[in-house]
């Protein structure tokens, strides 16, 4: 995607007249601890209302939105681009899941997933990170309520009681930040989270992840694949331009191996699991390696604080629901502080983030509980489990409620859809 890099305001001494020694003073009415998709996201859906916000990211603009990276983006967190007027940005550079195909590694049965399952355009979409940042950004550089501040950093945190004083440095100076809510939009190792001290369960599974892009020879028909391994799962998912991105789960000795050898090598191995039916792969992005696991948050708020996205949960990529469930909160979040701010209520009250944990925190536990019994099911090489699934799967891909229930689940549409997301689905009947 070819796209303008957005012209973001700095903030500096000579913006604010109550400026002193090179730091700035800036009172909003949300301020968000992280500036990615999620991040980001919940910016874009705060701002018509009204508020004022300002997103605090650790990295340059250039730097957040050029992670190599695809994810498969689900119906719901395109109905929620949709509702953010986003999607003219974003529709023409992804690709559209015409079929997503499911089965136990070499087993015979595969169970199909098809857009009329649902009665949608797609079932799934493959979209790349730097396509959602620069159709992000690019909403947040044209909205005057929203400052964007980079190459920022995170200092010492004050309770004032009805607001939080924290001190951010930024290339331009030091700024002071006064907010009635912090929001932890920072990822898995969020140091917000953590200087709230708030806990969480969880565990890392025995396996890591390598990720690539490859250039297929042969059309992948936009087909997305789920195999299920003895090692872990194997994912291909197609991307705009003929490409695929490979997320290949194997064990943590295995996949550091897999990382380390010859391409030759490499591309020998991974086409025993790929298949032949796109013909001769190139590799066209180095691999990637990334552990996996599952945690869930002891809580997402507490007074003056909100978590979203992998700061408050994370899970195993099978099934491609991580950053999915991240944009939800996102969607769920601005809803209730924007309604809040409507009734004149204080958006760090406690009652009032607790309306939206009580909405996402189950509902999160839903998902990650699915992915994890998926992966331990069909990581398993026990002859009576083997049976079992394969039995399932066959239930599965015959009997078409269940398949309707399973791809509602996987698209985000079991459950409270955010209202971003309904005014979008309501526009298309």
């Amino acid at each position: 995607m070819t796209a303008t890099t957005p012209q973001f305001r700095s903030l500096s001494p000579a913006d604010h007249p109550q400026l002193n020694h090179g730091e700035a003073e800036l009172t909003v009415d949300v301020a968000i601890v992280g500036g990615g998709i999620v991040g980001l996201t919940l910016a874009a859906a705060l701002a018509p209302c009204g508020m004022s916000i300002v997103v605090i990211e650790a990295q340059t603009a250039t730097a957040a939105a050029s992670r190599q990276r695809a994810y498969a983006f689900s119906l719901t967190s395109a109905d929620i681009f949709k509702g953010l007027g986003l999607w003219p940005q974003i529709g023409p550079h992804i690709c559209h899941f015409d079929k997503v195909q499911l089965s136990d590694g070499d087993y015979g049965k595969v169970v199909q997933f098809l857009p009329e399952d649902l009665g949608t355009e797609a079932v799934y979409y493959g979209a790349e990170h730097k396509v959602l940042m620069a159709a992000l950004q690019g909403a947040i550089a044209a909205t005057p309520n929203i400052h964007y501040l980079c190459s920022a950093s995170l200092g010492e945190m004050h309770d004032r009681g009805e607001s939080v004083m924290a001190e951010v440095s930024t290339p331009e100076g030091m700024v002071r930040v006064r907010s009635p809510l912090m929001v932890a939009a920072d990822g898995k190792g969020s140091l917000l989270r953590q200087r709230a001290g708030i806990g969480s369960v969880g565990w890392r599974y025995q396996q890591s992840c390598v990720t690539t892009v490859l250039e297929p020879e042969h059309s992948h028909q936009n087909t997305a694949y789920e195999r299920f391994w003895p090692s872990g799962p194997f994912a291909i998912l197609p991307l705009p331009g003929q490409r695929c991105q490979v997320v290949w789960t194997a064990p943590h000795a295995e996949a550091e191996a897999i990382l380390t050898l010859p391409e030759a090598d490499f591309m020998a191995e991974l086409e025993q699991r790929y298949g032949s039916q796109m013909g001769r792969l190139r590799r066209l992005t180095p691999p990637a390696m990334f552990p996996v696991q599952l945690m869930q948050c002891d809580r997402y708020v507490q007074p003056r604080l909100a978590l979203v996205g992998d700061a408050a949960h994370s899970c195993h990529p099978v099934g491609g629901q991580g950053l999915n469930m991240g944009i939800r909160d996102a969607a769920a979040l601005a809803e209730v502080l924007t309604h809040a701010y409507q009734q004149g209520q204080n958006l760090g009250d406690v009652a009032v983030l607790r309306r939206y944990e009580r909405w996402r925190r189950l509902e999160n536990w839903v998902i990650l509980s699915f992915t994890d019994v998926l992966t331990r099911t069909f990581s398993n090489q026990i002859l009576p489990v083997v049976v079992l699934r394969r039995a399932g799967l066959w239930t599965l891909g015959s009997v078409p409620i269940l398949k309707r229930l399973a791809l509602r689940l996987m698209t985000g549409r079991l459950g409270r859809v955010p209202k971003l997301a309904r005014l979008a689905q309501q526009s298309r009947h």
